[in-house]
């Protein structure tokens, strides 16, 4: 049996290397949500909420998530004895609308714990098949075509096997063009809109599918289908879902409207791993490829994402970048990296995560923290 005695909820912060610019906006440094789960037999286990500082993203952000793990989600979770950790993430979807990030956060820590209890790895206990994986890197909004073609020919010397572009009305066309020119038609180039566009740019899109890209990601608002079909039918280059798919119902209607032929699942934004999990099983039963995309994730929640990526259909590049690609230092050992030719090893040897957390290193960079029992167990306690 699975139960839960306590939870600890940090914030940390994690000054990035260099600024990341995306279509809704700029990140210098990452507040990141830490939780922290002990079990009763005292495994303890960590994962990462991935949501932001503003909701451009998501509708949550890192205080959302801080208030509905406190009130709503940990109370589900404390002092509940599972039977098997699939259980969790349905006691935390009943009659509890929304706040997928806060949830996947404890539901993949509860995983985590899970892997820990049986000395499996996290791959391991989801099904993962892999030993390692393609690895693919996401270059932020530059300020000149001539800069990102630097970028993306440094990323791919390096042996990245995808470079993933982000795009804006007034930064898409040449830009991605000049990559293209300069790095030939066999270089493994994407682009990913986060939102920025509308049906009214569907000509101006289609001025992509000459460049051959492996995908456009999210062109359209986050909570559309019915457009994305329209301009899926006037491009031949696919189009891949990322904030459109919350669930695998959205992925069943993506299929249906034929809104995307390519789906990016984030454990993080989907409500964590058993959703995951039943988005790659229908994509992979109706011939549609995943791969797993990147929150600016620390150590700990890249170990979860290098976990789910190990999957079978996991079979484009996911951005599963190395540590030192956004970390100065990362608050896990060892860090994350990558070999030659772009390959991440999963620690299949390994239990749990298969890292190790720098607990003081983590405590140097915490700002607040709560700590959470079971109420069997002497109540909350609030530090």
């Amino acid at each position: 049996m699975l139960r839960i005695d306590q939870i600890t909820l940090r914030e940390i912060r994690l000054p990035l290397r260099e600024p990341f610019r995306i279509s809704s906006g700029v990140v210098d440094e990452r507040r990141i949500a830490l939780v922290a789960l002990v079990h009763a037999d005292d495994v303890t286990a960590w994962s990462e909420c991935v949501a932001r500082e503003q909701p451009n993203y998501s509708s949550e952000t890192i205080d959302t998530v801080w208030h509905a793990i406190t009130e709503w989600v940990a109370p589900r979770v404390l002092g509940r004895s599972f039977s098997d950790v699939r259980e969790v993430f349905p006691a935390l979807e009943r009659d509890f609308r929304g706040h997928l990030m806060a949830k996947a956060a404890v539901e993949m820590g509860v995983w985590v714990v899970a892997a820990e209890r049986v000395g499996a790895s996290l791959a391991n206990l989801l099904g993962g098949t892999r030993s390692e994986i393609a690895t693919g890197i996401s270059l932020g909004i530059q300020r000149s075509p001539e800069t990102l073609v630097e970028k993306a020919r440094q990323a791919l010397a390096l042996g990245y096997r995808k470079v993933k572009i982000k795009i804006q009305p007034g930064a898409d066309i040449a830009y991605v063009g000049a990559v293209r020119a300069a790095l030939g038609p066999t270089a493994p180039l994407m682009a990913d809109a986060n939102n920025a566009y509308t049906i009214a740019d569907a000509e101006h899109l289609a001025r992509l599918d000459p460049l051959e890209l492996m995908m456009i990601e999210q062109p359209f608002a986050f909570d559309d289908l019915v457009q994305h079909a329209e301009l899926q039918r006037r491009l031949t280059t696919p189009i891949c879902l990322d904030e459109s798919i919350t669930s695998v119902d959205r992925a069943r209607d993506m299929a249906a409207l034929g809104s995307g032929r390519v789906v990016n699942i984030k454990p993080g934004r989907v409500g964590g791993f058993t959703a995951s999990l039943a988005i790659h099983d229908f994509c992979e039963t109706k011939g549609i490829p995943v791969w797993c995309g990147g929150m600016l994730e620390s150590g700990i929640g890249r170990a979860c994402n290098v976990a789910l990526a190990s999957l079978r259909n996991f079979t484009k590049p996911g951005d599963v970048s190395p540590s030192a690609r956004y970390w100065e230092r990362d608050i896990v050992t060892p860090e994350w990296t990558m070999n030659a030719d772009g390959m991440v090893r999963v620690p299949l040897d390994r239990p749990g995560l298969g890292v190790d957390v720098d607990t003081d290193r983590v405590d140097d960079l915490t700002i607040r923290k709560v700590t959470l029992t079971a109420p069997n167990r002497a109540g909350a306690a609030r530090v």
